[in-house]
């Protein structure tokens, strides 16, 4: 490591994004982990611990980023890079043992929701889905139902892309005492704005894809727990199921990582002042950002995050004669700054409106426009969404 345990927990994380992850101080070599384009390695006999053998065992270019995602969130040891955030995803259920009951968010991520939808139907687990804004309910979705207690409680918070947020202390409890495991999907928040391990979670899982590399040009995913059998489970399921990452990929997302405190800054702040303007705008008939004192989820989120994010999404009120899902493609299509795609967390400000998907479950009001805040200047993101609800006037 480049950083011991002692001198990473003494940074602040704006400083660890930055230091963690690099090479030893040697003279004359370079301050960035190189990038390192080969499938296999030296080697005679049994392979034995920390034996890279192969390209599908490990990398020398995943080691820094994995590191430096570990210590960001707090944990004990290194993360795990996948080649997607599905692949992280397929690996993390892989935990649910056989006809074990999964306990995942009504609301959360589409591929998630959509993987083990279909697991459930080929009987490899039970689903049950719930608000996880909604504790009790979630706690009563543990419990033994049919003889049987949840295996695994998943987590987002805030949810893609509803915005609810979770009582983690609780849930995570809640969910330990029924004897299930924690997987929080952190992507919305990245770990300088929430930790779910020192909430209580078992595992937590990023989509590199996004903010952690925050460039728009990777596919990633990563795994980061302090429980050793957890980690040599999940290693031996993304070796076995080959979901490993490219080394050019991998060595994008340190690159991106650097910046990671910057851009949440710049990202957050934009995204408390436009939902403070669009909170009052006659076109947007409501709002969902827990920055918002109204906010159902603004207590909780306070309480447990660094920041509310800068994800935030609004509804589109219906307009001369036009249906809300009509009025917010008409609003869409008359931007100019921000760029109407699916994704988040790139330095460019993105929107879509969700329903377009059709994963999204119907209970996604169908003018539901997420929005994605990057590092642009605030005014010019807020006049190009000014003159694009005017377009709603007739």
């Amino acid at each position: 490591m480049s950083l011991s345990e002692e001198q990473a927990a003494a940074l602040s994380p704006d400083s660890l994004v930055v230091a963690a992850g690099r090479p030893p101080r040697t003279r004359d070599e370079p301050v960035n982990p190189p990038l390192v384009l080969s499938s296999t390695y030296f080697g005679t006999g049994p392979l034995g611990d920390g034996d890279r053998g192969y390209g599908r065992y490990s990398n020398p270019t995943w080691d820094p980023f994995e590191e430096a995602l570990g210590q960001l969130e707090g944990a004990d040891l290194p993360g795990l890079l996948y080649a997607s955030g599905l692949a992280a995803v397929s690996s993390a259920l892989s935990l649910v043992p056989a006809q074990g009951v999964l306990v995942m968010p009504s609301h959360s991520y589409a591929g998630s929701v959509t993987m083990a939808t279909e697991l459930a139907a080929k009987g490899f687990l039970e689903l049950r889905t719930v608000d996880i804004a909604d504790t009790d309910a979630v706690v009563a979705a543990l419990a033994p139902a049919g003889g049987r207690a949840a295996s695994m409680l998943w987590l987002e918070s805030p949810t893609n892309p509803m915005l609810g947020v979770a009582d983690m202390r609780a849930l995570t409890a809640a969910a330990h005492e029924a004897g299930a495991i924690v997987v929080t999907d952190n992507t919305f928040s990245t770990p300088l704005v929430q930790q779910p391990l020192s909430l209580g979670s078992d595992v937590v899982l990023h989509s590199v894809t996004k903010y952690l590399s925050g460039h728009s040009d990777v596919v990633l995913g990563a795994l980061v727990t302090s429980d050793a059998s957890l980690r040599a489970e999940l290693l031996h399921h993304r070796t076995i199921h080959g979901g490993i990452a490219g080394p050019f990929e991998a060595w994008l997302a340190l690159r991106g990582l650097r910046t990671l405190a910057l851009r949440i800054e710049r990202s957050q702040a934009s995204a408390q002042v436009l939902a403070e303007r669009l909170d009052s705008h006659p076109r947007v008939a409501g709002i969902r950002f827990p920055g918002l004192a109204s906010d159902p989820g603004h207590v909780r989120a306070k309480e447990q995050m660094n920041g509310f994010g800068s994800i935030l999404c609004i509804e589109v009120a219906p307009s001369a004669g036009l249906t809300g899902a009509e009025a917010a493609d008409r609003m869409i299509r008359a931007l100019h700054l921000w760029l109407p795609a699916t994704s988040l967390g790139g330095v460019e400000s993105l929107i879509e409106r969700r329903r377009r998907h059709t994963a999204e479950p119907e209970s996604v009001p169908d003018n539901l426009v997420r929005m994605s805040v990057g590092i642009e200047n605030v005014e010019d993101l807020w006049a190009d969404l000014e003159q694009a609800l005017d377009t709603l006037d007739g």
